[in-house]
């Protein structure tokens, strides 16, 4: 399981244009706690994993009324399977446990065992299996989304693979992460133009990329 600081590295160096803590805070809040909650469990019974990105999606729209920026914001903190991330700095061998920004101990391990873990068509069938990857789309469609005049999302994508790489995050450069920070990229750009669109149209051009037919 691999932990992306994407998200509080590039999120944070924009909210202070985009957004008011508190009410970042609150909207993190509300959606962890609508990810945790038994409705939510009982509609994952019911409908697949791209239908609950798209329904938290809108939860989250509703919620910051029709904020398409805000409502990006918020998810791709409150889609966040970890809440800590261990680091390990080499040369000095240094050992540090960065906490991230989350909710409490118990909302938070019911919201990541309620998170929608098999978005691809070759998602791992375990426990976890890609939950990280529903943080990496957003975080990057809020970016894209506010930045047309540089390519900021692929740049960070490709940072945070490095930073990784160098400092012993999870293990290096990873395809799906990189596809996923795309996949992200193009929905917050598109979100421009169309503004009907659902998380996962964008998701879905992964199987039409990758899937093999016979």
């Amino acid at each position: 399981m691999k932990l992306k600081i994407i998200f509080f590295i590039s999120i944070l160096t924009m909210l202070a244009i985009t957004s008011k803590a508190q009410s970042l805070s609150d909207a993190v809040y509300y959606l962890s706690g609508f990810v945790a909650s038994d409705y939510f469990k009982t509609l994952g019974k019911n409908n697949d994993d791209l239908d609950l990105v798209d329904t938290l999606y809108l939860r989250a729209l509703r919620y910051e009324n029709n904020d398409y920026s805000e409502a990006l914001l918020a998810l791709a903190f409150a889609t966040l399977p970890f809440n800590r991330m261990p680091l390990h700095v080499p040369v000095f061998g240094w050992r540090v446990d960065l906490r991230l920004p989350s909710v409490g101990d118990s909302l938070f391990k019911k919201k990541k065992v309620n998170l929608p873990s098999q978005v691809y068509f070759d998602s791992p069938k375990t426990e976890f299996g890609d939950k990280d990857k529903v943080a990496h789309f957003f975080g990057n469609a809020f970016l894209s989304y506010n930045i047309s005049f540089f390519n900021l999302s692929k740049f960070m994508g490709i940072f945070v693979e490095l930073f990784e790489s160098s400092f012993e995050v999870g293990g290096g450069l990873d395809n799906r992460d990189l596809i996923t920070n795309h996949l992200g990229e193009l929905f917050g750009k598109s979100l421009n133009k169309n503004n009907k669109l659902l998380p996962s149209d964008a998701f879905k051009i992964y199987s039409l990329l990758f899937a093999k037919f016979y």
